[in-house]
């Protein structure tokens, strides 16, 4: 097995760099993230990305691109888009990340919490429903029907 020979530095400086001024179209990142152009166009709307502009074009950087994919995530793990915005927002106040890796470190364990309480809610509620199951069953069998059928 042969190893290949690291990229001369130059290359790799000038690859990083067109890297970082790559530009997306929304039909790039709407196809890469798997919604549609007028999601991407909604958070925009939102002030959650802001997209240059040429003409009636609009052109994504690799920050849009970044910022697109902590909004997605951001949705799914249940955050609201002022609670994302605010998030994205730190990283201009501290351009470290620390502050923004805090907040997110801070919500992250009251949304955790928050879906604690409600599993025990839901369990308390299943275990409900389970008695209230047995109860029919018992009830229908002492009455000789079959509880199995619908």
């Amino acid at each position: 097995m042969s190893v290949a020979a690291p990229p001369a530095a130059s290359t790799a400086k000038s690859s990083a760099s067109r890297d970082t001024q790559r530009i997306y179209s929304i039909a790039e990142l709407a196809r890469e993230f798997a919604v549609t152009a007028r999601t991407i166009r909604f958070y925009e709307d939102e002030g959650l990305i802001k997209p240059r502009r040429q003409g009636t074009q609009r052109l994504y950087s690799v920050g849009d691109r970044a910022r697109l994919g902590w909004i997605l995530r951001g949705k799914r793990l249940g955050f609201t888009l002022a609670e994302i915005k605010e998030l994205l927002d730190l990283y201009h106040v501290d351009r470290t990340g620390l502050q923004q890796m805090r907040e997110l470190l801070r919500r992250s364990r009251l949304h955790i919490e928050e879906l604690e309480r409600r599993r025990a809610d839901l369990d308390a509620q299943i275990g409900e429903f389970k008695d209230v199951e047995a109860q029919v069953s018992a009830e229908l069998v002492r009455r000789g029907a079959d509880p199995a059928s619908d």
